[in-house]
């Protein structure tokens, strides 16, 4: 994988370009592909943003969102458009798998492959260009050094303002995570000079959800909670009924793992949900407990250091009783 500088002289001339990111896009994923989208089209490039499943409702507002493509409603028409892209460009994912049934057509893709990602471990062998910085709060502000990197920061505007916005405020936790860099502050001081209106953006992603959604949470946490104090772990876990019961849609489960760290002394914060193919689990850590780790070596995911994914074919009782059981080998790590 070539430095991604030595893909900035092929910036001007028009192509063909898809951008994708991972399956379930959050607000990074989908605010890093569109902020990308609205630099690139200045350049007469023709772009799509495709998306390998369905996106949750918060993120409908979002600008340039009616243009994006879900892979799994439009299969042909995607197929297409990857057979006939010159540049494609992969954000916020590590590795290809994470794009789900998108992986393949992915895989055998003759275009030009940049990644732009701030996961660990990228599968830099998938790519022609590309940077990964584990540094970095989001993928978004990544994609925002991109833009100036290239010499071309006059052309951010309000939209692309928005978009990186968002998914900085998202994966940084409202700018409360230890990846909230001075360089965080410096981006977000200059879409403010651009005239961007963060409140607003805000009340879209937090503030814009279903009463059943409430009370989904309440039930989640009154009856699916357990506290293990003895390792310092919060531990929930959420069956399909409960999903089906109060009418749970994409991205309403979004945040419901960062209760856990709430409560005191809590080192290790763990939920997983029952879907209709896999149990998906989703952890946080405080301190220097290694959730990336933790999820590669025990439930086939990973991430960021204190914060990751995985998944598991097992039964949600089954995995539920494998992670009891894991837990009691890192005792004193989460004292």
């Amino acid at each position: 994988m070539l430095p991604i500088e030595e893909f900035f002289p092929l910036l001007t001339t028009p192509r063909k370009i898809i951008i994708t990111t991972h399956q379930k896009p959050d607000g990074d994923a989908m605010g890093s592909s569109l902020g990308l989208y609205h630099f690139l089209i200045q350049f007469s490039h023709t772009v799509t943003v495709i998306s390998p499943t369905n996106w949750a409702d918060f993120l409908e507002w979002m600008p340039g969102v009616n243009t994006v493509v879900d892979y799994e409603a439009n299969k042909r028409r995607c197929h297409q458009l990857i057979e006939e892209a010159d540049i494609l460009f992969c954000l916020d994912f590590n590795v290809l798998h994470r794009t789900k049934n998108l992986e393949q057509p992915l895989t055998q893709a003759k275009c030009t492959k940049i990644l732009i990602d701030h996961h660990q471990q990228p599968q830099e062998e998938a790519f022609n260009y590309g940077i990964s910085n584990t540094g970095k709060s989001s993928t978004c502000e990544m994609v925002y050094d991109f833009i100036v990197a290239s010499g071309h920061g006059d052309k951010i505007n309000l939209d692309i303002a928005t978009c990186l916005y968002t998914g900085v405020m998202t994966d940084t936790g409202s700018f409360r995570f230890p990846s909230t860099t001075a360089s965080v502050h410096r981006m977000i001081a200059h879409l403010k000079d651009i005239g961007l209106q963060h409140t607003p953006i805000h009340d879209h992603i937090y503030d814009n959800f279903l009463e059943n959604r409430l009370r989904f949470i309440g039930q989640a946490l009154l009856h699916r909670m357990d506290v293990l104090y003895e390792y310092n772990t919060a531990l929930m876990y959420i069956p399909k009924s409960d999903l089906v019961k109060f009418d749970i849609k994409t991205g309403d489960t979004e945040g419901l793992v960062n209760y856990l760290l709430t409560i005191k002394g809590m080192r290790l914060g763990a939920i997983v949900i029952d879907r209709d193919e896999e149990r998906k689990w989703s952890f946080r850590s405080k301190g220097s407990f290694d959730v990336n780790t933790f999820a590669r070596n025990h439930f086939e995911g990973g991430g960021h250091m204190n914060a990751a994914g995985g998944r598991s074919s097992d039964s949600l009782e089954n995995t539920v009783k494998k992670f009891r059981e894991i837990i009691k080998q890192y005792e004193n790590q989460l004292q």
